[in-house]
């Protein structure tokens, strides 16, 4: 439960008063309420080793993002079908690791995690987080591909970082309105942080940066992170890259339609997305319902668009 002793005081820049920030923990109420933090979600056995056994296993990338280095290093892996067909998530980057099939670990991982969330996921983002310098940006996750009504989940393997939420910023009045309310998770080793879509659709949330030296941080905070974001995805490529399913124009397998690149439904798309990221009242079937079938972006982002979930054009191949 949350220990108001461990809340922090933060100064308003608006009021210039003192507010608090609550640190949440499993077992308290987090976001709109459809979010919430489960702790030691795999067995020991596994849990002891993943950290070292990821490292391994999964092919890291350096991702690029208006032509700068992201923050972290990223990796895609996702359940590929007997037909080469394969989920893809889009979200704004210059270019997308290609993905892979869930490595060894990851299947362990995965099957734990759909134990807990109660139903199947797909595709995972993998983040190393090399020191406290790493971080990512203040973002809202973009739903186009994400299956409605699912769920997206986070572990956390390796040192503590924290969470922080954020309402968005057109939740205020104008005038003396309410502050931008903030919340702080701190997420520990072997901790699954499950975030509900209405929780996505009012807050954004970021890992900041930590640049204390690591002798004066707490034991479980030093060190490297690896965070493994699952979804359940309902848009698809094909090997002859193809798309269909959920967010693409076309449904179904047979009627997949060749993805685009670039060009006018890029820059629609990526207004899409900077919409969802600020609108806490985003329209879901007005903006995407029709469907995209871009899938490669311009090399760059939507105004004002952070570098977030790994990067900015998706180009996820096997």
């Amino acid at each position: 439960m949350t220990d108001v002793s461990t809340s922090v005081l933060a100064t308003s820049s608006l009021h210039s008063s003192k507010v608090i920030v609550p640190v949440l923990g499993a077992g308290d109420w987090i976001g709109e309420g459809d979010t919430y933090l489960v702790e030691d979600v795999l067995p020991p056995e596994l849990a002891d080793v993943a950290f070292e056994n990821l490292r391994k296993e999964v092919a890291w990338n350096v991702m690029h993002h208006r032509g700068g280095e992201v923050p972290r290093l990223v990796a895609v892996e996702g359940e590929i079908d007997a037909d080469g067909n394969y989920p893809v998530y889009r979200h704004p980057t210059d270019e997308s690791p290609s993905l892979h099939p869930f490595s060894p670990t990851v299947s362990q991982i995965r099957a734990h995690v759909e134990r807990a969330l109660q139903h199947p996921v797909n595709h995972v983002l993998i983040q190393l987080y090399r020191t406290g310098a790493d971080y990512i940006s203040e973002h809202s996750d973009k739903t186009i591909d994400v299956v409605r009504g699912s769920r997206i989940v986070n572990l956390s393997l390796g040192a503590r970082r924290t969470m922080t939420l954020k309402t968005k910023k057109d939740s205020l009045h104008d005038g003396d309105g309410p502050q931008r309310r903030t919340q702080r998770v701190p997420l520990p080793h072997n901790s699954l942080f499950v975030m509900g879509l209405q929780t996505n659709a009012r807050w954004m949330h970021s890992v900041h940066t930590d640049k204390r030296p690591e002798g004066t941080k707490d034991p479980a905070e030093r060190g490297a992170r690896i965070s493994l974001t699952f979804r359940r995805i309902g848009t698809f490529l094909t090997p002859a890259q193809r798309i269909y399913g959920q967010g693409a124009t076309e449904k179904t397998r047979a009627e997949a339609r060749p993805v685009v690149h670039g060009g006018a439904e890029a820059e629609r798309l990526l207004a899409a997305f900077g919409a969802e990221n600020h609108q806490s009242e985003f329209d879901w079937d007005e903006v995407y319902g029709e469907g995209f079938d871009v899938l490669h972006f311009a090399a760059h982002a939507a105004p004002g668009e952070p570098a977030e979930d790994g990067g900015e054009v998706v180009s996820a191949q096997t």
